[in-house]
């Protein structure tokens, strides 16, 4: 009798945990359209401030600069966060999330960068597998690969609270780190492991790259 109560607990416990994970990454209520009044909320870092432009709800660089390391940050911080977005690479692109990054240095190693890129394009056999879109830049590798093709939109979903960062891209959880355990793959320093707050911005990498339906919410505001 023990021994069925006990495997009769330890399912629940599974649906339980499994119930949980599933809404980490459900819509909340109470979420901030961070394009609702377009670049109003936006700065360019690094960079020319016509690189980026918004119309018809989509927020695009046609990815010509005058300086490397250009991006666009909002003009607020964010330490714990639920963020949705829809994304749109060019073929061969390459672009990328910025979280909890400051506006000095590099913000993927100073923060943390979520990779976006064209996964289906050609010459890509050296890439590292912490390269491709959903991973965590140079930390933590996609679980699966299921982009679709460039030009196409495409969802994700970024989950950061307290030491775990979770990524869904397209409805399919890609990566679940425990920062705690975090550490660079190409051994080169990475403060922004261990950063608690800054800006989410969107790379400009010399390519192409649209974004549109751009939500947060603040998980440091919740109980």
């Amino acid at each position: 009798m023990c021994h069925k109560v006990f495997i009769a607990l330890a399912v629940f416990s599974l649906l339980f945990s499994v119930a949980g994970c599933a809404d980490t990454f459900t819509k909340k209520d109470n979420s901030i359209d961070l394009l609702a009044t377009g670049l109003a909320g936006w700065e360019v870092v690094n960079g020319p401030a016509d690189t980026w432009k918004f119309e018809g709800g989509v927020l695009y660089t046609d990815g010509s600069i005058e300086r490397h390391g250009s991006w666009l940050s909002t003009k607020q911080q964010y330490s714990d966060f639920l963020l949705e977005l829809e994304f749109n690479i060019s073929k061969a692109g390459n672009s990328g999330v910025f979280i909890r990054a400051p506006r000095t240095g590099d913000p993927a190693y100073e923060g943390m960068e979520i990779q976006i890129m064209d996964d289906r394009a050609e010459g890509l056999e050296n890439l590292k597998p912490w390269q491709f879109t959903g991973a965590v830049y140079d930390v933590a590798a996609p679980g699966q690969r299921v982009t679709k093709k460039a030009k196409e939109w495409q969802t994700m979903v970024i989950y950061c609270k307290d030491n775990i960062v979770r990524v869904q891209i397209n409805g399919n959880e890609v990566v679940h780190l425990d920062l705690n355990d975090a550490q660079s793959k190409s051994g080169r320093p990475h403060p922004g492991l261990q950063r608690p707050e800054g800006y989410i911005g969107f790379q400009n990498h010399k390519s192409p790259v649209k974004f549109r339906n751009i939500r947060i919410t603040d998980l440091s505001l919740q109980l």
